[in-house]
């Protein structure tokens, strides 16, 4: 009707999209939908999700409201639609501003009022329609390394407020030439309203520079030059989608060993970014779960077996491992550089050892300038650095070890029942560190962070701090942190509650672990938790590492562990585990076992010094699991120092592999206690002198490492077993690093399902530290319906200082 009022018959409705709605083509979506459907009425982004008043013949709104929900584009994910005769849902308001309705549908501009309460979609690998056109010579956007679609593209990496609109991002200073302009403004173009939208003539530009800066090559010029450095065996800094990458071509041995002098990375194993899945799969050994999670649109690094006679690649690549990293490309440029070599290119984060990658390019000049004999980068800034997420390919199942990019910021559900009343920010661990904040029935965890140590790190977990809750919309009342004194990220949880006036939620560390995986798996407990890993801080001061604890998410009871021992020199036992296995052997079998093991396996001059240290009555002690790794490496012969963390655990594993599971003993694991308050202890002194004398005997190194961890897994299921019956509970939560240990889990789910218990292992988030973020939120979101407290952290301190980290 020509004033715009509701024809007779039709009905008016307000329908509230919450969920990640924005920056994934929904509003084109609603809108051709709409215009299908001879709607009138208007869409709109806002800090809310998408905002759609409709109206028309009854049944057309009703199919309407069905499709918002059921038929949503592919990146869009749907929490809830909500549905008004007339108020917005969200804000109570008429949305219409009491003006009558369009004569026919229109997208309108975005709503800035209020704070952004909508998840920012993740960074999405280009789709096969944007990939052929950059293959199409008769294509405006031929090479064009930066070509997206509301289906593809950056997203996280480059927002920098919501809501999702072009101006709010780091494509803001790339105005749309007319071309892109009309594409952007055509209802049946999927470039419509696709914020990122860019060509040749108006967006990012690339560019090859040389390590001092001066410029070599531009566009396709940049592009080649690059391409051929690679196949001459040079090795290239990429600019990428969430920072810089170190590549070199995968199958020269002296250029993969060049990369690893140059970045000081001395064994750790390097990903490796094929063309296809068939070049992957003619490397790696790929189940059907592992082909889908590889080729789909998060794309990460796939952790699978090496296939026997597969192609050739460097063995520096991943020396004396079973195992390779393979990932597809993500980018167009990333496409077009491995169209150009046609090989397997290593690809592995643009930094030096240990360091975060780089993410700014002033910044990569003077860190990777010295490491590459190229950089490749071009003008489109990075707001958030995001590296490469990481899974493993499993028995049980496609396991993460990394989520980062392609999997953050993407919300998760809490548990059923559990809701967070305030708004809470969850501060993480400090190793693997991640931010999560909090609010209603979800959970929304940042990017890998990295190491805390490293001030490039720290710097940007300071970013992370401030960034998610403000594109989560919230103000937090509730921080919730680490009870370890001495982490940085407590320190900084102290600091910020006090300026903020928030609550401090102390949750302890192997609580988090477990709460993880019950937001993993959408449990509320109780359960049965196993938590294995390096070590984290108990509640009784000491470093656990090997606990058993009956817990829900609101609270945790320790009820076994495994023995402790003596942590000889603090953190240095964790760079030389020969100290962890000096702490065993002289709690398995005195002075004198440690003196003619020393002698046997070669251990450094200073081992009366550490074995004095494991006598000393102030030495700290640890129940971990990941250091009695370590001493059984040392003691196998495999591994004395480590270059990088879970190193010996890792080629021990490897070791075991190489076994045929049905040639492996069970060696002795005692347990013992278990009654009154007392927990009950997993003893593995028997196992060790086992392992100690078959050794001598001749047995072959790799028998007795598989024999170690199939004996601690027949271990831990007989003690698991004992408790469940006791506490009458018949599930086992498994949560931990140690439990990126494929043989150990997979032989420890075996053994307790044998025992007739469910078993809970992860499968949407990794089992490290990388979730402890998210475990804390949940805690902290079911204490608040019960008023349950912990003391801060800084109540805990000791007059030395703390333990260490």
């Amino acid at each position: 009707m020509a004033d715009g009022s509701v024809e007779a018959g039709w009905s008016q409705r307000t329908l509230r999209v919450r969920g990640t709605v924005q920056g994934v083509g929904y509003r084109p979506f609603v809108y051709r939908s709409a215009q299908a459907l001879g709607l009138r009425g208007f869409v709109r982004n806002d800090p809310y999700g998408v905002l759609v008043v409709c109206a028309g013949p009854p049944a057309a709104v009703a199919e309407l409201r069905r499709r918002l929900a059921e038929e949503a584009p592919p990146l869009a994910r749907v929490e809830a639609v909500e549905e008004s005769e007339g108020p917005d849902p969200a804000t109570g308001l008429d949305p219409t501003g009491g003006r009558p309705l369009p004569e026919g549908f229109e997208i309108r501009a975005s709503g800035h009022e209020g704070d952004a309460r909508v998840p920012v979609a993740p960074d999405t690998a280009t789709c096969p329609a944007c990939l052929a056109e950059i293959r199409d010579p008769a294509n405006r956007r031929y090479r064009y390394p930066f070509t997206n679609c509301t289906d593809c593209g950056p997203r996280y990496t480059i927002v920098r407020a919501l809501p999702y609109d072009r101006p709010q991002t780091t494509m803001a200073g790339f105005p749309l030439c007319p071309a892109c302009q009309a594409e952007y403004d055509d209802p049946g173009d999927r470039r419509f309203h696709a914020q990122p939208n860019a060509c040749p003539a108006c967006g990012p530009r690339l560019r090859l520079v040389a390590p001092d800066g001066t410029l070599v090559a531009e566009a396709d010029g940049a592009l080649d030059r690059a391409v051929q450095l690679l196949l001459d065996g040079g090795i290239l800094a990429l600019k990428g989608i969430g920072g810089y990458h170190l590549a070199c071509d995968a199958a020269q041995e002296a250029a993969v060993a060049e990369l690893r002098r140059r970045k000081a990375r001395d064994a750790k194993p390097f990903a490796l970014m094929v063309p296809d899945l068939a070049s992957a799969e003619a490397l790696c050994r790929l189940d059907d779960e592992a082909r889908a999670v590889l080729c789909s649109g998060r794309r990460p690094i796939v952790l699978a077996r090496r296939r026997p006679g597969g192609p050739a690649v460097a063995e520096a690549v991943a020396p004396g491992l079973v195992e390779l990293g393979v990932m597809l490309p993500y980018s167009p440029l990333h496409h077009l550089l491995l169209d150009g070599v046609r090989r397997p290119l290593v690809m592995t984060s643009g930094n030096r050892s240990d360091e975060p990658i780089c993410q700014e390019d002033d910044d990569a000049l003077v860190r990777l300038g010295p490491l590459a004999d190229a950089l490749l980068q071009h003008d489109r800034p990075i707001h958030i650095r995001c590296d490469d997420s990481v899974v493993r390919a499993t028995p049980l199942g496609v396991q993460l070890v990394r989520r980062s990019r392609g999997f953050a910021p993407e919300p998760l559900p809490l548990p059923p029942g559990v809701r967070a009343t305030r708004p809470v920010l969850a501060l993480g661990a400090e190793l693997k560190a991640t931010v999560a904040v909090a609010q209603g029935g979800s959970v929304v965890a940042s990017h890998h962070l990295g190491d805390l140590e490293h001030l490039e790190a720290f710097a940007a977990f300071e970013q992370a701090v401030e960034h998610l809750p403000r594109l989560s919309g919230l103000c937090p009342e509730v921080l919730a942190c680490d009870l370890h004194p001495e982490y940085l990220s407590t320190k900084h949880a102290e600091v910020l509650a006090e300026e903020l006036g928030a609550e401090l939620l102390g949750v302890q560390h192997h609580h988090a672990h477990l709460a993880a995986l019950l937001v993993d798996r959408q449990v509320s407990g109780p359960v049965l938790g196993v938590a294995f890993d390096g070590f984290g801080y108990g509640t009784d001061g000491t470093l656990w590492g090997g606990e058993l604890l009956v817990c829900d998410l609101v609270r945790a009871r320790r009820v076994g562990r495994l023995l402790p021992v003596a942590l000889p020199g603090g953190s240095q036992a964790v760079r030389e585990p020969w100290r962890m296995a000096v702490a065993w052997l002289a709690a398995t079998g005195g002075d004198q076992l440690v003196a003619d093991e020393a002698e046997h396996l070669g251990f450094e001059a200073r081992w009366p010094a550490v074995l004095a240290l494991c006598r000393a009555p102030g030495t700290l002690r640890t129940s971990s699991a990941g250091r009695l790794f370590d001493a059984v490496a040392a003691l196998l012969g495999v591994r004395q120092r480590v270059s990088y963390e879970g190193q010996a655990a890792v080629e021990l594993e490897a070791l075991a592999a190489t076994v045929d599971p049905g040639a492996v003993p069970v060696l002795p694991m005692a347990v013992r206690g278990g009654r009154g308050q007392a927990p009950a202890v997993l003893d593995p002194r028997g196992l060790l002198r086992a392992l100690v004398a078959d050794r001598h005997r001749g047995v072959p190194a790799a028998v007795l490492a598989a024999a170690f961890h199939r004996s601690l897994a027949e271990g831990t299921a007989r003690l698991a077993g004992a408790l469940a019956a006791r506490f009458h509970l018949d599930r086992v939560a498994l949560s931990g690093g140690v439990f990126q240990n494929v043989l150990l889990s997979e032989w420890l789910v075996r053994a307790l399902e044998g025992r007739g218990l469910e078993v809970l292992a992860h499968r949407q988030l990794p089992p490290n530290d990388g979730s402890i973020s998210i475990g804390q939120a949940a805690v902290a979101a079911a204490r608040q319906a019960t008023g349950a407290t912990s003391p801060p952290p800084s109540a805990r301190r000791t007059a030395a200082g703390g333990p260490p980290r």
